[in-house]
């Protein structure tokens, strides 16, 4: 099937004069042999852990955003989203979101007018300071079925996957 073609549009069978498809097999179609399915559920489980071992009052993408600006202040809404993949939209909420918590300030560039620059606070930086050990131990329990030589290996990879591929997500068509 073109990746393009819903699935109203695919051929429904073969004509007279084409060679007939191999029938769909779902032994073949395994989920866990499907590295975006895992790659999506080991997400789903790292939320989990980080809100066990974090809380429930900021979530990692949040957490993300407050890293980032604790590394780089006063960038703006479409560097946040660059670095930690994110769209337009869902920057910007989530920006509105930390700023009404007291984590973030933002104020207009003035080198442009058009852009607005973002700080963490001094709140936002005792929060990451209060939730640093835990979201530590929920990174080290995501990867603790591995020894260590494979956990350096798989971050790696995962490092090198999306490179590789970062041009294809959400903040890519932003740009």
């Amino acid at each position: 099937m073109h990746p393009k073609m819903t699935l109203q549009e695919a051929p429904s069978g073969a004509t007279d004069n084409e060679v007939p498809s191999p029938a769909f097999d779902p032994a073949e179609q395994v989920l866990w042999s499907r590295p975006g399915y895992l790659a999506r559920r080991l997400n789903q489980i790292h939320y989990a852990m980080f809100f066990e071992e974090c809380s429930n009052e900021i979530t990692p993408v949040q957490y993300g955003i407050l890293t980032a600006l604790s590394l780089q202040p006063g960038s703006d809404q479409k560097t946040i989203g660059r670095e930690l993949g994110l769209d337009r939209t869902t920057t910007a909420d989530v920006l509105k979101r930390l700023e009404r918590k007291g984590y973030v300030t933002r104020r207009v560039d003035p080198d442009d007018r058009r852009s607005r620059q973002s700080f963490i606070t001094d709140e936002g930086l005792r929060v990451m300071g209060l939730l640093q050990e835990g979201m530590n131990r929920a990174q080290q329990r995501l990867i603790s079925p591995l020894n260590k030589k494979d956990q350096h290996t798989f971050v790696r990879l995962l490092a090198k996957l999306v490179q590789a591929n970062n041009h294809y997500g959400r903040a890519a068509a932003d740009l």
